[in-house]
């Protein structure tokens, strides 16, 4: 099964970076690589079941938003290729939050799995997950 995994320390308290993080509907943190965050049905941001188009082209459903874990996990239901639902089937994308305790920052975890015949989605997520990862803790640092 491909997967993508990417990591990075944010200098920031995890609760800050929780609460900018939890919204499935708010990307504004990640303005420079996500032009565009439509929300899509009528669920919050943090309800499972809700619906987002990133980019007018990432459709995308939000399967749990877990405050105590400071977990975020959804489902990729279609986008352009390499991730189009034609190449690639049960993508779930997990975002995870661990404080750091010894110097008030966190660990951001960013991973993802699914179903393909083709390797080429592990290099594209990755490269999203690299931009994404960096402009969060750019927004976030706090030293």
């Amino acid at each position: 099964m491909p997967h993508c995994y990417q990591s990075i320390v944010v200098n920031a308290p995890v609760d800050k970076v929780w609460d900018t993080i939890k919204n499935f509907h708010d990307m504004s943190w990640a303005a420079r690589a996500i032009e565009k965050c439509e929300a899509v049905g009528e669920k919050s941001g943090t309800e499972a079941g809700a619906k987002r188009i990133l980019n007018n082209a990432f459709h995308e459903t939000l399967l749990e938003c877990n405050d105590q874990e400071h977990r975020v996990r959804y489902s990729i239901d279609d986008g352009p290729s390499p991730v189009s639902s034609a190449e690639v089937t049960h993508y779930i994308g997990n975002l995870h939050l661990i404080p750091v305790t010894l110097n008030n920052s966190t660990l951001v975890e960013w991973g993802s799995n699914w179903e393909s015949v083709s390797e080429d989605a592990a290099e594209f997520c990755h490269q999203i997950y690299v931009a994404l990862l960096r402009e969060l803790a750019q927004q976030l640092d706090t030293n």
